[in-house]
């Protein structure tokens, strides 16, 4: 397999990986106008996960979803968790992960942030196909979809690895 498509370790713990940029339900952003989540689900959280701890005021209200294609990832000790996050009046309360992850675009481009990870067993609705992955990164100007950017993200939190497939019988 070419190295387009394996994460490679870049330096020790740390792995780099391509993906490509692909629309996501825009409720994050809170582009999708759905009045239940008015300014988008970001920017009602994330004064709740400051109250816990997690300071995400300088970050961009809205995720950047990224296709790891033929990729998957594996979940191992996530940077930060919040659980039971109670942040809309009517919607059940979340568990949410964090990884830490840099976004490295064109031209030597560079974004840190993190892989947001609401848990799929608290999540109401609006779940991902299982290749795509949702950043959180201050504004980055310039990005469009279908852009092939690559992620840098620590081994120990979340593991990209090749999709596994069984034998043709």
């Amino acid at each position: 397999m070419n190295d387009s498509v394996k994460a490679i370790e870049t330096a020790p713990g740390w792995q780099t990986f391509g993906a490509t940029i692909v629309p996501g339900h825009r409720v994050a952003s809170g582009e999708n106008l759905d009045p239940r989540f008015p300014g988008g689900t970001i920017r009602m959280q994330i004064p709740h996960f400051q109250e816990m701890g997690l300071d995400l005021s300088s970050f961009y209200p809205g995720t950047i979803n990224i296709s790891i294609a033929p990729l998957h990832y594996q979940v191992q000790q996530a940077y930060r968790t919040l659980r039971a996050v109670k942040w809309h009046p009517t919607e059940p309360a979340e568990d949410f992960s964090f990884f830490e992850a840099e976004l490295i675009g064109s031209e030597g481009m560079r974004a840190t942030g993190f892989i947001y990870y609401p848990h799929p067993d608290t999540k109401p609705e609006h779940f991902q196909q299982a290749d795509v992955l949702e950043l959180l990164l201050p504004h980055v100007a310039g990005l469009a979809y279908g852009d092939v950017i690559s992620l840098r993200t620590r081994t120990d939190q979340i593991l990209i690895k090749e999709a596994v497939t069984s034998p043709q019988s």
